[in-house]
């Protein structure tokens, strides 16, 4: 079980919130991720490590890309916390900006392993 300061870490910064966000919608690889977010990748990648870490997110590999996902079985205080950080973020332009685009990315476009 993933103690419960590491999953309020997890959640602590804006950036993460909305990967899990854009995780609502569907599996995405780092270089969609980047590609919405706008942050350096080794940024993304650090949080989606830490995200991993908390046991919130899960990769499964797909020929070229490894996609991240949210986790099937989370800790329960993420369970619980979720649903109401959730509907709060929804309020949130870039939130619903993000989720947007994640909707419509095509990653055989702008990944260099699509390339």
């Amino acid at each position: 079980m993933t103690e419960p300061v590491d999953i309020l870490k997890a959640l602590s910064d804006l950036g993460r919130l909305r990967i899990l966000k854009m995780l609502e919608v569907k599996s995405l690889c780092v270089c969609e991720i980047t590609e919405v977010i706008g942050l350096a990748t080794s940024t993304i990648s650090a949080h989606l490590s830490q995200l991993r870490n908390a046991g919130l997110i899960e990769d499964e590999k797909e020929g070229k890309w490894i996609n991240y996902r949210l986790a099937d079985d989370p800790d329960p205080l993420f369970t619980e916390l979720w649903p109401l950080l959730s509907r709060r973020l929804d309020e949130e332009d870039a939130i619903c900006s993000d989720r947007e685009q994640a909707c419509h990315i095509d990653r055989h476009r702008i990944c260099s392993a699509g390339k």
